[in-house]
């Protein structure tokens, strides 16, 4: 039996967060499922999941993370996971879609569209904003397998969009992938 962990870790960025985490899981034992990173305004955020072997316990996780020499503090979270797991897959809902949003800049916009795709049954996946001068830009990989009607969430869409003065534009993600990747 093995025991598995979500780990989150936030740092101001520096160097060498990433190998001295995932150091301490392998030394541990530790067998690294997944892993996501991202830096925002020089902070590094974190989460891992990982399985060990059942005699490593969050406690255990945390002092061999504490040990690390570090000139950053490391904020640690470890949460044992219990019961099944979601199975790994790459495989994305048929119903994927990325939403565009952008705006003049102002409290509220995640909050706004959060909220819209909350009422309407859409589960955010995955969520990065940006801000350049005065323009606030939002794109959202939503999963609209709830949705019963597409149709009536564009126009409701559009009537929030248009309330709120913002540009949103929703695709279906393979028409988003094709428009915006390069292919090798």
């Amino acid at each position: 039996m093995t025991t598995q962990m979500i780990i989150s870790v936030m740092s101001r960025d520096r160097t060498g967060i990433v190998s001295d985490i995932t150091g301490a899981i392998y030394q541990l034992g530790g067998d690294l499922a997944d892993l996501n990173q991202s830096t925002l305004r020089g902070y590094l955020t974190m989460i891992l999941f990982a399985a060990f072997d059942e005699d490593i316990t969050p406690e255990m996780l945390r002092a061999k993370i504490a040990e690390i020499e570090s000139p950053t503090r490391l904020d640690v979270v470890i949460r044992e996971v219990t019961g099944p797991v979601a199975p790994l897959s790459s495989e994305l809902p048929e119903r994927t879609y990325i939403m565009t949003t952008q705006g003049i800049n102002r409290k509220g916009i995640v909050y706004g569209i959060s909220s819209f795709c909350f009422t309407n049954d859409i589960n955010i996946m995955d969520l990065a904003t940006t801000t350049s001068e005065d323009t606030y830009t939002m794109v959202l990989q939503l999963d609209l397998s709830a949705v019963d009607s597409i149709v009536d969430v564009r126009e409701k869409l559009q009537d929030y969009a248009e309330e709120n003065e913002l540009q949103v534009v929703l695709q279906h993600h393979d028409l988003f992938k094709v428009t915006n990747e390069i292919p090798f």
